[in-house]
Order: structure tokens, then sequence, then C-alpha cells
């Protein structure tokens, strides 16, 4: 009982370890937590329906889905609490080893965080690679602030030559863009550009120890509170299996087409997910004809370019090929291959 009740005692490690063990425990557990969400969604709420997608649907399929549609959230997540860390290690360091939030920083290893902004360079739009940039310079200032605190000058280069210099350098790559988007009315996709380059500096020092806590813990609990259900937003709209049409009818009768998402096809029908959440069971012996439909295509989230590449793009979607439909299969339209 003494060690609870001592001033410096043991019950900050303590309490620290048990948040850590609680939090180990509920982050296994998120992914599977969306999974059955994204089930759930999918059959309209509908529980024999949810029953036959888990009895067909491949696990594998649906953890591939997960992680291309959230994969831009890894690095998010690191490169932020990195930070956020770093600004409470070097305002308060006598304090830092009562906060989680810095001792994750603190043990965080420095490939980690490079894998984490090359990640971030491959998957994010280009208008949030100001983001990612500022992201970048602010840790790195505040990595040598931590650790070259005797180096006055290599501090000086690093906490405000480095930013400024590469906030200058991301403005002349970017203010083409810039300009169009005040020019089109995109205000946000303008901030985007903007505003990041500016900022470098002035998250690589220290903030006043009074309102450390206030600028690093309330933002990593609002992130918390917010990022599961954006990411549950997104992930719910993700497809898990794939869209199809499948033409059937007699042999010497009319056509018929379903348009669906595909679930199984077994010994004696072909089962399909309607739109509506209903599921038909098409016998084999009347299916004359199945294809897969490409996914609609989306308007982009910006109209504005930088440089000839488009902001809603990303690097990886540039370099991985891609299949561009030219015709539309009449079938995924609803109507017959060749109608009779």
């Amino acid at each position: 009982m003494s060690d609870v009740f001592a001033k410096g005692g043991s019950v900050i490690p303590r309490r620290r370890r048990a948040q850590l063990n609680w939090l180990l425990t509920v982050l296994p557990a998120f992914p599977l937590v969306l999974l059955v969400l994204r089930l759930w969604y999918l059959s309209r709420q509908d529980l024999p329906t949810m029953l036959l997608l888990v009895q067909y649907i491949s696990p594998l399929g649906m953890i591939s889905a997960l992680f291309i549609t959230l994969i831009w959230t890894v690095p998010a997540v690191i490169l932020v609490l990195r930070l956020l860390g770093g600004i409470l290690l070097v305002s308060t360091p006598d304090d830092a080893g009562r906060s989680l939030l810095a001792v994750t920083a603190l043990r965080m290893p420095d490939w980690v965080v490079l894998l984490a902004a090359m990640l971030a360079g491959f998957t994010w739009q280009l208008r949030l690679l100001p983001t990612l940039a500022m992201l970048v310079v602010a840790i790195l200032g505040l990595t040598a602030a931590q650790r070259f605190r005797g180096e006055r000058w290599l501090m000086r280069w690093i906490t405000l030559g480095v930013p400024i210099l590469v906030g200058a350098i991301v403005l002349i790559f970017v203010w083409p863009g810039l300009t169009e988007a005040l020019r089109g009315g995109e205000t946000s996709t303008a901030l985007l550009l903007g505003v990041p380059p500016l900022l470098g500096p002035l998250l690589t020092g220290p903030v006043p120890p009074w309102s450390a806590r206030l600028v690093t813990h309330w933002p990593a609990v609002g992130a918390a509170l917010v990022a599961p259900l954006v990411i549950g937003v997104v992930f719910l709209r993700a497809p898990v299996l794939p869209d199809s049409a499948v033409e059937f009818g007699p042999e010497e009768g009319p056509l018929d087409v379903v348009r669906g998402q595909l679930i199984s096809v077994d010994d004696t029908s072909t089962t399909v997910l309607r739109s509506g959440g209903q599921v038909t069971f098409l016998p084999n012996d009347q299916v004359r004809s199945k294809t897969l439909c490409p996914e609609p295509v989306r308007p982009p989230e910006s109209a504005v370019e930088v440089r000839g590449w488009p902001l809603s793009d990303s690097a990886l979607s540039w370099i991985a090929p891609t299949r561009r439909v030219t015709e539309v299969d009449p079938r995924c339209l609803g109507r017959p291959l060749k109608p009779r």
C-alpha cells in the first residue's frame, strides 16, 4: 500500500502498464469489429443474410479490402503520435515520463518513422504531401532538440533552417496549384497546399510548459475519438464482394439479367446479393453468362493539378497498373448481351 500512496512511487509505471495492456487488448479487436460491422451493413441488418455472408465470404478477402482501404491511416497515426509526443518531451522533459504519449514517442524507433513517411509519400494524395513535409521537418527538429542540445549551430540549422528551406521548396512546387485552387474556389485545397509549409518552423521547438499537455494530449485524445468513426465510415463503403451481372433464362426463352454482388457458385445454384439486400439463388442450368462489372468512376475530389499531377491522385495510383474500361458491358446495365 505504501507504493500506491508514496509520492514518486511505483503507481505511475503501474498505471502506464495498465493503460498499455488495455490498449494492446483493444487494438486487435478493432479490425474484427470493423469486419463484423461491414457484413452487418452489407446484409442490410438482416441476420440470416449476414450468416450466409459469413459462411461464404473469405476472411482473407475482407482483410485485404480493409488493408487497401485504410493503409493511409497507418503513417498518419505514427507521425502524429511522434510529433505530439516530441513536443511534450522538449517542452516538459522532467514531467514527460508521466505521459503515455511522451513515452510512446520516446520509444518509437527512427526507422519506424522513416518507413511511415515513405508509406505516406506513396499512399497520400498530392494535396496532403505539404502536410507530410511539415510533419517530417517538425519531427526532425524535435528529435534534434532532444539529442543535440549542446550543438547550437546544428540546432538552429535543423530547427529553423531546414523547415524554412523545405517550406520554400514546397511552396514553389505547389504554387501553380495554389493559385488555380484559389481561382476555382477550392478553399480547402488551397489551405492544404499553402498553410503546412508555413507551420513547419513553428512546430520544431518547445511550447510553454503550462500549455504543453493542453496542446498535445487534447489533440491526441480528440484524434483517438474521431479516428475510429472516420475509419469505420470509410471501410463500410469499401467493396468486399465482386460486383457482377448474371444473365439467366431458359434455352429458348427470354433472358434476364440480375445485377448484384456474387456470393458463391456451387453445384446447383449461383448466389447473388442484390443492391437492396435480397439474396437470389439462380439455378446453374439457367445461367447463360456472367461478367464482372467495374466500379463506378467517382468524380475527383479536386479538379486542380500541380505541374500535371492531379491533386486527388497518389504516387501509388500512378505507379501501379490500372485497368481502363473503355466500353460498358450491356449486362452491367441490366440488358442481355444478345437479346432474343
